[in-house]
């Protein structure tokens, strides 16, 4: 780092929010991607001000910046592959304002998704997309990404509960976008167009969220299916019975059997295992619905179906779920997690196709996800340090997206572009909608200082 920048950031943010030492350097290189690189320099911002001095300086030396959360990213978005200044937001992390009577709560991008749920629990409200690493993902993260979470088919993803933000452009303006207001049609609608862009437009420095009365009352049942077929009829039945289960989630059966091996869970090896929870503000609600979708169950052939009536019970049959992303990690040295996400009257064909495309490349796939919103989590065991392995996983992705866009899927549901996805945006967008984006990048970011090489916006 070139000296006179170096003391113009300690300007900025002071000597005790700087860095450049090797193993901040290193710590700073990764997120939870297979991506690393190292940046030159990390900072701390406190406030908007802040960020936009950072900002200022970069532009004019067109250095690149890299806003960072908790690092707990999928696709490399965090990832300094140009090196440059991470932009670190942690520390703004204070719940400004919280308005029950106005439903929404005002924060700081370095917020911890946990840490705004104890905060409105007091009330009986909460902040409904919970992705998986909710107890240590940024808000400013979850803006950044759209992410999602368990309860997506229900409540939709961070961009539904998005009002408003104050964002830091590339120049160092501040500007804010939406209102206080539950509607608005005011002007195009740029709140959106931040929500899900990866830092790659401008820096998110406050956030106006919508919350929601928190439902009081669950029910959750489990069913296991020998027909891939079979799980793909259950699961559209239930989403059009006019019941919304708050979560219904897939358990694969590579998955199941990996589960088998590393835990004591003893889960029946089937094709496919399903789980539903609905929610609502009287049990009487829940058990309604649920006893809804276990008649669908049963009706698609379900070899196994149980409901719990405890919460013991209840936490026994979401311990194979939420056991499934780190049992897996454990199996080889190395692994991808994707989130190809696809209409959900073709989750069966999609499932089959996951299965064929680890039988051609010889390389396990371990499968589980969001059934109720089709967002499924393909997840690539290979050892890193086998080239030949590295190859059959890479030809894997690729012939993965590749089956997403054929069933009129998405490459990415919840997880985002970054640096994985990259090189395959342009399978699902057309050359128009690529110019634009490259448009919409260039004008916000002429000198391409906001997270360079993401989401494969350079022409």
């Amino acid at each position: 780092m070139d000296e006179k920048i170096k003391q113009a950031l300690v300007e900025i943010v002071g000597q005790e929010n700087y860095t450049d030492s090797l193993i901040d350097m290193v710590s700073f290189s990764y997120d939870a991607s297979e991506h690393s690189h190292r940046p030159t320099c990390a900072v701390w911002a406190e406030t908007a001000d802040q960020v936009s001095e950072i900002l200022k300086l970069s532009n004019r030396t067109k250095i690149p910046v890299i806003p960072r959360g908790a690092g707990t990213g999928l696709s490399g978005m965090a990832v300094p592959i140009e090196g440059g200044i991470i932009l670190d937001l942690s520390c703004m992390n204070t719940i400004v304002k919280i308005s029950i009577e106005d439903r929404l709560a005002i924060v700081q991008p370095g917020v911890v998704y946990v840490d705004l749920e104890k905060a409105l629990a007091p009330f009986g409200f909460f902040f409904p997309p919970d992705p998986a690493s909710g107890k240590v993902s940024t808000l400013g993260g979850n803006v950044a990404t759209n992410a999602g979470g368990l309860k997506g088919a229900k409540y939709g993803t961070t961009r539904d509960y998005v009002l408003g933000l104050q964002v830091v452009l590339p120049d160092g303006r501040i500007m804010r976008t939406g209102s206080k207001a539950m509607k608005s049609v005011s002007g195009y609608d740029l709140t959106r167009l931040f929500v899900g862009s990866e830092g790659t437009l401008g820096v998110v420095t406050e956030i106006i969220l919508k919350i929601n009365p928190k439902p009081t009352a669950t029910s959750t049942a489990l069913a296991t299916f020998d027909s891939l077929e079979d799980v793909g009829r259950a699961i559209n039945q239930i989403m059009h019975s006019g019941i919304v289960p708050s979560a219904l989630e897939i358990l694969g059966r590579e998955t199941l059997a990996a589960i088998n091996q590393n835990t004591d869970l003893n889960l029946p090896e089937v094709d496919a295992m399903l789980l539903a929870e609905t929610d609502g503000y009287t049990q009487e609600e829940t058990d309604y619905q649920i006893k809804k979708v276990i008649e669908v169950f049963e009706e698609n052939n379900a070899k196994e179906v149980k409901q719990a009536k405890t919460d013991k019970e209840v936490e026994d049959l979401w311990a194979a779920r939420k056991s499934a992303y780190a049992v897996l990690a454990r199996i080889k040295t190395h692994f991808v997690l994707e989130d190809v996400t696809v209409p959900m009257t073709n989750i069966a064909e999609l499932l089959k196709g996951i299965e064929e495309i680890s039988k051609r490349h010889n390389i396990q796939i371990a499968t589980f996800g969001h059934a109720g919103d089709g967002n499924l989590h393909p997840q690539i065991l290979y050892d890193g340090y086998d080239p030949e392995q590295v190859r059959r996983m890479e030809e894997a992705i690729a012939d993965l997206f590749q089956l997403a866009i054929d069933l009129d899927g998405t490459l990415t549901g919840e997880h985002g572009i970054g640096l994985s996805k990259a090189p395959y945006m342009t399978l699902e967008h057309d050359p128009a909608a690529m110019d634009v984006m490259r448009h919409i990048k260039k004008m916000f970011d002429p000198n391409n200082i906001l997270n360079p090489g993401k989401m494969g916006l350079e022409a």
